[in-house]
């Protein structure tokens, strides 16, 4: 601001000489006032103290105004509609949720979040689409996919993932923007059936050889743990999971065709 002002003065005055001496000293007026304000309010010299998941949430989610405690509550928020989805409410999976909760922030404040869910968010006329758009916008397709793993892994909390359930997820997905293909894909690490290693490459049983190499290959990309790094521990944990599964469809794959 003052640089520009600097400027149209000096010009009036000394004409481009006047012009280029008044930008540098309005330059430098304009860096100690943002100096002054960025130490006023914390961002800088010292940054403020903040939660650990506060900074990886941020990285996850490209900087937009959305707290942690949004994101974690609708996290239980669409758990909470596959865990309803068949009827009932399993223990089993509820446990899940929780054990999960506090394994990713810690006891005190897993039971923090899910006291305001009871509170709050129960109470309230939920809605996935509008859940589902919040958390497209504001987060990676990767860490996307993580969230459809774990609902997944929440449904199968119980031993087994119910046809209402996958119905459930497979909206949440739709809601997400999530690839059938993707969806498939970690769904079949849920189902044991003579086609899963092929769902979960992501091709069909006819596929040649070097079409199964090939889409090892790309998944590997696809689903690396490395790809989850700004994410919490229990979302990194999930993403071995998932690199496993692939892993494993593969060596399946390569034992039936002897390759």
């Amino acid at each position: 601001m003052f640089s520009i002002l600097g400027a149209i003065i000096g010009y009036s005055i000394y004409r481009f000489p006047g012009a280029v001496a008044g930008f540098f000293l309005g330059s430098f007026i304009d860096r100690l006032n943002f100096k002054k304000g960025a130490n006023q309010n914390g961002t800088g010299g010292q940054r403020q103290s903040r939660g650990p998941f506060s900074e990886v949430f941020e990285q996850a989610t490209r900087g937009t105004r959305v707290t942690p405690a949004d994101f974690e509550l609708n996290l239980i928020s669409l758990s909470s509609f596959v865990i309803k989805a068949d009827g009932k409410v399993s223990q089993s999976e509820l446990d899940y949720v929780r054990q999960y909760f506090v394994q990713a922030y810690g006891k005190e404040r897993a039971n923090a979040t899910f006291k305001t869910f009871n509170e709050v968010i129960k109470s309230r006329e939920m809605d996935p689409q509008r859940i589902c758009m919040m958390l497209r916008a504001r987060t990676r397709y990767e860490s996307r996919l993580q969230m459809l793993h774990f609902l997944f892994s929440v449904a199968n909390a119980d031993g087994s993932v119910s046809t209402s359930e996958v119905n459930m997820i497979q909206r949440i997905a739709g809601y997400l923007s999530v690839q059938m293909a993707d969806f498939e894909s970690i769904k079949a690490m849920f189902f044991k059936n003579p086609d899963s290693a092929y769902k979960i490459l992501e091709i069909d049983r006819t596929a040649t050889d070097a079409e199964v190499k090939k889409a090892y290959r790309e998944m590997v990309k696809k689903y690396h743990p490395d790809k989850l790094v700004h994410m919490d521990e229990a979302y990194q944990k999930g993403a071995e999971e998932k690199f496993r599964k692939v892993q494993e469809a593969y060596e399946q794959l390569q034992k039936e065709r002897g390759f």
